[in-house]
């Protein structure tokens, strides 16, 4: 039986990202969603805890030579809350995103 996980976008933060990208990088986005939606354990290809975080995820797309990350985190068990997205194009995570990413989910909570 498939597990269902919710997904949610907290602000316009993912849109903003995703509203840039052309139709075939947008689908493969959706593609992966859907995965994690209804995929028990979701390989790490697609979808993993940034080590060193309390509670962030990155969603990582590749669409040919383009990679993207998204960056997430669970809000209440199977709610996947979407935040930020960028085009990774070096090995390590730009410390500025990744800063980004943390205000987006301390927002989200103390909304709450």
């Amino acid at each position: 039986m498939p597990v269902e996980r919710h997904i949610i976008v907290y602000r316009r933060y993912f849109f903003d990202f995703y509203e840039t990208l052309d139709e075939k990088s947008q689908r493969k986005i959706e593609w992966t969603l859907n995965l994690i939606r209804l995929v028990r354990q979701v390989p790490e290809k697609y979808f993993k805890h940034l080590s060193g975080t309390e509670g962030l995820y990155e969603i990582r797309v590749e669409v040919e030579s383009n990679i993207y990350r998204i960056f997430s985190f669970f809000d209440s068990g199977n709610i996947v809350v979407l935040g930020n997205g960028f085009q990774k194009k070096s090995k390590r995570i730009p410390e500025k995103k990744l800063r980004k990413a943390h205000k987006i989910m301390n927002e989200y909570f103390n909304e709450k």
